[in-house]
């Protein structure tokens, strides 16, 4: 595990009075003028307490959506700050803007303990370029930096690695340093039997993440839409199925090293397939070598959810990344809900990440049941690749003066 900069090092007894920046990641949906799902703000609130306890001056910035490096309504934080304070019990104060004039006077009104919510980072290009300008208007208004933003940890952006070269008083929060731990765990000497739940539409993505954990697993599933690659490589003709035909040789290099290596490979034996994507009028459970012709494969079957089941229950450690059909279209939810249950049951270790996956968890009620939820899809399968998150990298032991 990288050995993070924490709230120790920034000693809590000293923050009284001190305008803190923090990095939060509230990138939220936002409905009908509310906050979509909460959770995200939820998973940053013991940071935030700790903080507003030990009487800091809370300066949170975020991003939500891609507006593109200009204003846009649509995204903007407001709802997030309005929800924020029913959370805390206390107000969050909201600046229309995260630099200049909006920003300086929401510091200043700021007292002991006071929590204030910036308008979103990415109305401004200078975010997602990491222009140093823009690094600096952020960090004008504070002497300490925070960031507790996981799910952007894995962007090399102002806000995330810009601002903590200005501010050398900075730690990662509780989040981030839970995240990181709880990650680290499937990389260092993972309890064995390690099995690995891969779904979602494609092996685009995932690829340094199969690579580096290959050698570690004992049982590797896949579902979802990139199973049908690997069953194409294969051999098997999925039809109208999504297929990633640049992917077939990707796919078969992954099932030849697992054969060599020893790892059981539990590829979907049944699939539910429907005559139409949108409004299907017919709807069938078949095996993989029966897809009838314009029929495209939707979720996986009874028989391989029997099975994955099974390897669920042996599994010491165990991570989930990905849906095992479109779960969001029932009837072709059951195997993603199948292996939450599970997971929930299942007596090992259990990380998942990825926001449908998450959603999945929480939609079939089992979340608060399993050892990990991470709230960051992108950044938890570059962290399992072996690669340095930039998030991470600003605020390890090492970068500090």
């Amino acid at each position: 595990m990288t050995d993070l900069l924490t709230l120790e090092d920034l000693d809590l007894a000293r923050l009284r009075g001190v305008p803190v920046l923090v990095r939060v990641d509230f990138n939220v949906p936002l409905k009908d003028g509310g906050v979509g799902d909460d959770t995200r703000i939820v998973e940053a609130l013991p940071t935030l307490r700790e903080l507003a306890a030990a009487g800091a001056r809370l300066l949170l910035v975020s991003h939500c959506g891609r507006p593109k490096g200009e204003r846009n309504p649509k995204y903007s934080l407001r709802p997030v700050a309005a929800r924020l304070g029913e959370l805390l019990g206390r107000p969050v104060a909201f600046a229309d803007d995260c630099v200049g004039a909006p920003a300086a006077a929401a510091a200043a009104a700021l007292g002991d303990g006071d929590v204030a919510l910036l308008e979103n980072l990415r109305y401004h290009k200078g975010e997602e370029k990491n222009d140093p300008e823009f690094a600096r208007a952020l960090a004008a208004n504070a002497r300490a930096y925070v960031d507790d933003a996981f799910g952007a940890a894995h962007r090399a952006h102002a806000s995330i690695v810009g601002v903590a070269a200005q501010l050398p008083r900075k730690a990662a929060g509780r989040l981030l340093v839970r995240e990181v731990a709880a990650l680290s765990r499937l990389l260092g000497e993972p309890e064995r039997p390690f099995v690995a739940i891969l779904g979602g539409a494609k092996i685009e993505g995932k690829i340094d993440t199969l690579e580096n954990l290959l050698p570690r697993l004992d049982v590797l599933m896949v579902g979802g839409g990139m199973a049908n690659t690997f069953l194409a490589a294969r051999g098997y003709d999925l039809k109208a199925s999504l297929v990633e035909r640049e992917r077939l040789d990707t796919a078969e290099s992954i099932l030849r090293r697992a054969r060599e290596n020893g790892i059981e490979v539990i590829l979907p034996d049944d699939l539910v397939v429907a005559d139409a994507f949108e409004a299907p009028s017919d709807i069938r459970t078949v095996g993989v070598d029966e897809v009838p012709d314009g029929f495209l494969a939707l979720d996986v079957g009874p028989r391989t959810r029997a099975a994955f089941k099974a390897a669920i229950a042996t599994a010491r450690t165990l991570f989930w990344n990905g849906p095992l059909g479109v779960f969001e279209r029932p009837p072709f939810d059951q195997a993603t809900r199948a292996v939450a249950e599970a997971l929930a049951d299942c007596p090992g270790f259990t990380l998942i990440g990825g926001g449908e996956t998450v959603a999945a968890a929480h939609q079939a009620g089992v979340a608060d049941r399993l050892g990990h939820v991470s709230t960051g899809g992108g950044a938890s399968l570059e962290f399992l690749a072996g690669l340095e998150l930039p998030g991470i990298a600003a605020l390890a032991r090492a970068s500090a003066p």
